[in-house]
């Protein structure tokens, strides 16, 4: 037995179609949101500084099986551990927080069990698609996601947490879904490869304003 009479039964189905389309629009138009932006191409390179305090001479390395750009900080004189990590260049803070898992190093006890990935970590949108990401800090991150920092404002502590080996700062530079050679003030790093061990010494110019 039928109930209901044809003209509801067509009035539903339209309803549906018009439902399904209406989701199917939405649905493109949020990947459109998120994926548009990142085919646009990226805008000026920021004038990044180093992440550290400002006239302090650090050593930039990195060695085979570290990952193409990345580079590793440390300073060429005293300890590591609980050295300022700050913001390269102003921007947005994205992420702020624990990747991967601590392990146990401090510097109570630096020889304890790694963690794997990244530990606190701190992420920073620059705009023009460009990002800088800070790792393996000592404590949680002194800056929370949707926070606008200045260059030079203190993102955390060096220390050793995730998959590391020694107290250091994890660094990177990104142009969009991609990792860059990393600029400071202006001059390639010359980091571009993991391929064999390189270091380079460069001193900080991330400095508060009128003083050089």
């Amino acid at each position: 037995m039928t109930t209901g009479s044809p003209t509801t039964a067509r009035s539903r189905r339209r309803a549906l179609r018009v439902l399904v389309g209406v989701v199917a629009a939405a649905a493109v138009l949020g990947v459109a949101l998120v994926v548009v932006p990142m085919l646009r191409p990226a805008g000026p390179r920021p004038l990044f500084q180093l992440p550290v305090t400002c006239g302090e001479t650090w050593q930039l390395g990195t060695y085979p099986g570290h990952d193409d750009y990345d580079v590793d900080l440390f300073p060429i004189e005293g300890e590591a551990w609980g050295r300022p990590v700050l913001a390269s260049y102003a921007g947005t803070v994205t992420e702020a927080g624990i990747n991967g898992s601590l392990g146990g190093r401090n510097p109570e006890n630096p020889e304890g069990p790694r963690g794997r990935g990244g530990g606190y970590w701190v992420k920073i949108d620059h705009g023009g698609k460009w990002e800088t990401q800070y790792l393996h800090m000592l404590e949680p991150p002194l800056v929370k996601v949707g926070q606008q920092v200045a260059q030079g404002d203190q993102l955390g502590l060096v220390g050793s947490t995730g998959n590391s080996g020694a107290p250091h700062l994890h660094y990177e530079q990104r142009r969009g879904w991609e990792k860059v050679e990393t600029h400071f003030d202006g001059e390639p790093s010359g980091i571009t490869t993991d391929e064999r061990e390189y270091t380079v010494q460069r001193t900080s110019g991330n400095c508060p304003p009128g003083v050089s």
